[in-house]
């Protein structure tokens, strides 16, 4: 525990009135003298003792406060919800999202595909299948209205364990932290500018890549 002020004045306090009264006495002391040392020293000493039990009584305050802070934090931080709930069915989310992509993918290529193989047709029937392959294109493309509710409630989640760690983070007042260590796929990726599909304004733009090989 850290010493503060206080303590310490109480520490030099009883040897220097110990040291006092044996300078003031010089070399010729009685059994009088000693008892009134003795005294002096157990009087000392007792005031010491009181200092630094009211400081370790406050630095005990002050671990048991953080202590209860900390439960309740991590009451708040709701783990076992995160696992068994919200985490689950985000993944449950992001799985339905790719497999709805998938099918109106498939849907609309298939449709696409269907048009341009239309051959030999006269002009009412072709007119009539692309009526019918379009119409199918407009149903598949309706994905994107349950996606866009889906990737709602993965962001909604996301930001929910972000407020929750945030707040965890600052009831244990982390300071700076060390970088994660680097995986071997992360590297590759950054070496090779694998980076995959970048947000407005962060990719390379397609016209100053047009100009660099002009």
């Amino acid at each position: 525990m850290k010493k503060t002020a206080s303590s310490e004045e109480a520490m030099r306090q009883p040897f220097d009135r110990v040291r006092a009264y044996v300078d003031g006495k010089g070399e010729h002391t009685s059994f009088t003298d000693v008892v009134a040392l003795a005294e002096i020293t157990a009087d000392s000493m007792q005031a010491f003792f009181e200092s630094i039990d009211r400081s370790i009584y406050s630095e005990l305050r002050e671990i048991a406060d953080y202590i209860t802070n900390m439960r309740n934090e991590i009451t708040q931080l709701r783990a076992g919800e995160l696992k068994t709930d919200r985490i689950p069915k985000a993944g449950e989310h992001l799985g339905a999202i790719v497999m709805a992509t998938e099918e109106a993918t498939n849907s609309i290529m298939e449709a696409a595909e269907a048009m341009l193989a239309a051959e030999g047709e006269d002009e009412a029937t072709y007119k009539a299948l692309v009526n019918d392959k379009v119409m199918s294109i407009f149903e598949a493309c309706s994905f994107q209205d349950i996606t866009g509710q889906r990737i709602a409630r993965v962001v909604e989640t996301l930001e929910n364990i972000e407020n929750r760690i945030g707040r965890f983070a600052a009831a244990v007042q982390t300071k700076g932290e060390a970088a994660a260590e680097e995986s071997e796929r992360e590297r590759r990726a950054r070496e090779l500018l694998l980076n995959g599909p970048q947000a407005k304004g962060v990719a390379i733009d397609q016209n100053d890549v047009d100009a660099l090989f002009s």
